[in-house]
């Protein structure tokens, strides 16, 4: 039975899907093909990913193939409750609502992985963690999962490395139909869209400073540029710090930046990133916001604690007074300010991340007892499988070697 906040809210829902639905055009071919062949006939999926109208059609994509779907979302404020409803209504095991408490957000996780899951599709890593911690009786039932995120990965390869990760994992953020565009474009225009509606405060002229240049703080640097600001870069990795600086933005520590910036966007997947120090020396009204996957990179419980007074300015914007009168802002709590104030990647970048989704999943299925490695990379054909499709939606054809080229490329003379 469900967990979730109103099935009365299911209409809503459903015409959010079907919305999705109508703008992926390869998860509609999947969902067709999935349909006739049953992919995960008798097998049960456990998600946890981000509860919006996209991973709702993921969700349906895979159970168009047979599986049986258990439900959650990754993050307490990404949840929509008119969403889960509309998959409870459905007939899918739902257990998630908007504003979850700590308490709740893990009650919802642990219910989710009790019944046996074959496949795991995680988001951030929660899935793993409390199977590897807590739930340990059922990990005989996992074939294998798939990770979405750049956080996830790194917690899964400390894993690996200690030799405690126990079941096969599929990395799907390293997959180039992934990272190259859900976490560069798909980043770079939601984390926007959730601070212009957030805040209704212009970005031209403004200094944006943006922590991480990684895939998503590229994507986020590149439409801050876009839209008219001033954007610094702060990095702890040299040869990040040097591309910033050739794709033409200014380069400086955290601690230097603080003093001039007017946003304030983290994208590092790192904790402690912005902190008491960088606070001390921001200017008054400065908008602080985080879109790596927890919310530890912006220190809000430091801040919190040194404030004089902290009240909603408005929805998803808390005020804070520090002492000196300066005040700060900062937008969805610290967490993805994409999800938590926004409504995420568009649709037709998360057709492509949830297509290799989809499609790992039914490579671990086709695959089940014979994968060996704990820790592996997308299999380079669903990689391509995903390019050729995506291109066929676009109306685009593009060039193919000949066997001469091909026996050229692979031969040791020249």
């Amino acid at each position: 039975m469900s967990m979730i906040r109103d099935i009365a809210l299911a209409p809503s829902g459903e015409n959010k899907i079907e919305w999705v639905k109508r703008n992926c055009p390869l998860l509609r071919r999947l969902e067709e093909e999935f349909s006739r062949r049953s992919p995960f006939a008798g097998k049960r999926i456990a998600l946890s990913v981000h509860l919006e109208a996209k991973t709702a059609y993921l969700c349906k994509v895979l159970a168009a193939g047979g599986a049986e779907m258990y439900i959650t979302g990754s993050n307490p404020l990404s949840t929509q409750d008119d969403v889960a409803a509309a998959l409870a209504k459905a007939g899918h095991n739902v257990y998630a609502w908007h504003g979850a408490t700590e308490e709740e957000y893990f009650a919802h996780i642990r219910e989710t992985l009790s019944h046996h899951a074959n496949i795991i599709i995680d988001d951030g890593g929660d899935l793993v963690h409390m199977l590897h911690t807590e739930l340990r009786e059922e990990i005989s039932y996992v074939i294998g999962g798939c990770e979405e995120t750049t956080t996830g990965i790194l917690r899964l390869e400390a894993m690996n490395r200690e030799g405690k990760l126990l079941f096969p994992m599929v990395k799907v953020n390293n997959a180039d139909c992934k990272h190259l565009f859900d976490n560069r474009y798909g980043t770079g225009q939601s984390v926007w869209d959730g601070i212009n509606r957030t805040t209704n405060l212009i970005v031209a002229g403004k200094n944006v400073v943006v922590a991480g240049y990684g895939w998503c703080g590229k994507g986020v640097s590149m439409r801050a540029k876009g839209l008219g600001a001033k954007v610094i870069v702060t990095e702890v990795d040299p040869v990040k710090a040097i591309e910033a600086y050739m794709d033409g933005f200014t380069v400086m520590p955290m601690r230097e930046a603080a003093k001039i910036g007017d946003i304030f966007v983290t994208v590092t997947g790192c904790a402690g990133v912005i902190t008491e120090e960088d606070f001390l020396v921001m200017k008054e009204g400065a908008v602080l916001c985080n879109a790596g996957h927890f919310d530890v990179e912006v220190d809000v419980k430091r801040l919190r604690e040194m404030a004089t007074e902290a009240r909603e300015m408005r929805a998803n914007i808390m005020g804070y007074t520090l002492p000196d009168g300066k005040h700060l802002y900062v937008l969805a709590e610290g967490r993805l300010v994409n999800l938590a104030a926004g409504d995420g990647h568009p649709a037709e970048i998360m057709d492509m991340s949830f297509a290799i989704q989809a499609l790992c999943a039914r490579y671990l299925a086709e695959h089940e007892g014979k994968i060996e490695e704990k820790l592996m990379d997308v299999p380079r054909e669903v990689d391509l499988e995903v390019g050729r499709r995506k291109l066929e939606t676009l109306g685009i054809t593009i060039d193919t070697l000949t066997p001469e080229q091909e026996a050229y490329l692979h031969s040791a003379t020249v």
